[in-house]
């Protein structure tokens, strides 16, 4: 039967609690002893399926379970926990260690892989640090969000060296700027490029945005410029234009490169006058008027295709900034997913704390195609689906499960496997020593690859098929950064 130990020690300070499950009551009574301290509650079972219905009752932080039992295995322990809440720390425990086991153990998201007999320090030194993780999480929560505000620029989240180059240009320009070319692919942010030209400008007026490849071709010129009664059929009152609504502040045309030629010229004389003629109107009128135009096309290709207009051109791009790609920033993307975390999160009301390791590790080998705006759709649609406070693979749009496909999962599990091989090979006291928990073999591994790549992160990271991100995320970890 299900049983309950020390909850008298369970205190609203840091409250933590461990479900140790083991078919045997000898095992019980000592794990219990062992691990007894202040502030940790320990719940036991005997049964395994007893100790998940104590897991979905009290949703301990940790589990401890042995991995031979009747009616289910830790393994499958170990899948029903991750699939209820992937927050919970399992721990596993065996009197038969093999290399495939920990591996196995590794890609269902095992905390740890402890081998009977087991000391009392080593219980306690392993066990113990996984209940002081779960104590301080709150604390590198509330650092987290410090760091994520700290290396916000008008509301562009980053601080890779491509992102502060882009915000000290931005700054320079700002100030001084009639004209500006915005230029990234598809969801970097250039809007919000934009609005900060903007904002840091001396401009006092509006913010107002166009998108050029939404407006029909004829309608182009009354939009831009506005147009007068009866200036053609349908005009049965003078309207102003987006140029004269904008007057003392910025203009944004989203996608120029969707501009019809006819249009763009008519924008050259807008420009280099500031003054705009109204559709059927015989008069022009003064305008002051910022104007930045962005476009995810190559201008120049379009130039030489005979879709734009090189004057046009030359006089955007005298000022140009350009948005890089996520991939080309990959340092930036835990603090960019803590900050979509935190705006959903809010948005949802939900309590969701961020991600599981696995689920962050998935995000690192993801190639982006969409940039921060489809990170942004991913992390909208995980919160809304997180059942648990922690986002896992499961809360993930199908796109992003595919990366965990059976298939996919198959030769990450063989590439772990050879890796493990070619270790164990060369070293084969580490094969079956009985000690080694999870964490020492992932940093054995990590120090390998490195040392097989001459200290290039960039190749041991393909050598353990991990994005570099998360090699550095398993290098600071391990105090090898």
């Amino acid at each position: 039967m299900p049983g309950r130990q020390n909850a008298e020690m369970t205190t609203t300070k840091n409250p933590v609690s461990l479900l140790i499950l083991d078919d045997n009551p000898g095992s019980l009574e000592f794990l219990s002893s062992a691990l007894a301290r202040e502030g940790l509650e320990i719940l036991t079972a005997s049964d395994p399926e007893e100790g998940l219905d104590l897991v979905y009752s009290r949703r301990p932080q940790i589990v401890l379970t042995d991995l031979v039992m009747p009616k289910l295995s830790g393994l499958e322990v170990l899948e029903r926990v991750a699939e209820f809440d992937p927050a919970i720390d399992v721990i596993l425990m065996t009197a038969h260690y093999t290399t495939d086991t920990a591996v196995e153990a590794i890609r269902k998201g095992a905390a740890d892989y402890l081998n009977k007999p087991i000391s009392m320090a080593v219980l306690r030194d392993r066990v113990g640090r996984i209940i002081e993780t779960a104590m301080h999480r709150q604390k590198i929560i509330r650092a987290d969000d410090e760091l994520t505000e700290s290396a916000q620029f008008e509301g562009i989240v980053g601080r890779s060296p491509q992102m502060w180059e882009m915000f000290s240009r931005i700054r320079r320009i700002a100030p001084h700027f009639r004209a500006a070319l915005v230029t990234g692919e598809t969801g970097t942010g250039k809007e919000l490029i934009a609005n900060a030209l903007h904002r840091l400008s001396p401009a006092k007026g509006r913010f107002v945005v166009l998108n050029c490849s939404a407006v029909v071709e004829t309608l182009f010129e009354s939009e831009l410029f506005g147009h007068v009664r009866g200036a053609f059929t349908g005009a049965d009152r003078d309207k102003p234009g987006l140029f004269e609504h904008a007057s003392g502040g910025t203009l944004f045309l989203d996608e120029i490169g969707d501009m019809p030629l006819a249009t763009q010229a008519k924008l050259l004389r807008a420009l280099q006058n500031q003054e705009v003629q109204r559709v059927g109107s015989l008069s022009a009128q003064k305008v002051d008027v910022r104007v930045v135009a962005a476009t995810n096309k190559d201008l120049r290709q379009a130039i030489t295709a005979n879709e734009f207009r090189d004057d046009l051109y030359y006089r955007l791009s005298m000022v140009e900034v350009h948005a890089p790609r996520l991939a080309e920033r990959m340092e930036d993307l835990p603090l960019l997913t803590r900050h979509f975390v935190d705006k959903f999160s809010r948005q949802y009301g939900k309590p969701i704390q961020g991600l599981t390791q696995r689920a962050q590790i998935v995000l690192s080998r993801y190639s982006w195609p969409g940039n921060v705006r489809e990170l942004e759709n991913v992390i909208g649609h995980a919160c809304m689906m997180a059942l648990s406070e922690r986002i896992d693979l499961r809360d993930f749009p199908e796109i992003l499960q595919r990366e965990t496909a059976p298939g996919s999962r198959a030769r990450t599990s063989v590439a772990t496997k050879s890796t493990f091989s070619a270790i164990t090979a060369e070293n084969p006291a580490h094969a079956e020593d009985p000690q080694q928990s999870l964490e020492e073999h992932e940093k054995r591994l990590v120090t390998e690859a490195l040392a097989q790549a001459g200290g290039n992160q960039s190749k041991a990271a393909r050598q353990l098929r991990i994005g570099r991100d998360a090699l550095r995320y398993k290098m600071k970890k391990h105090g090898l950064l």
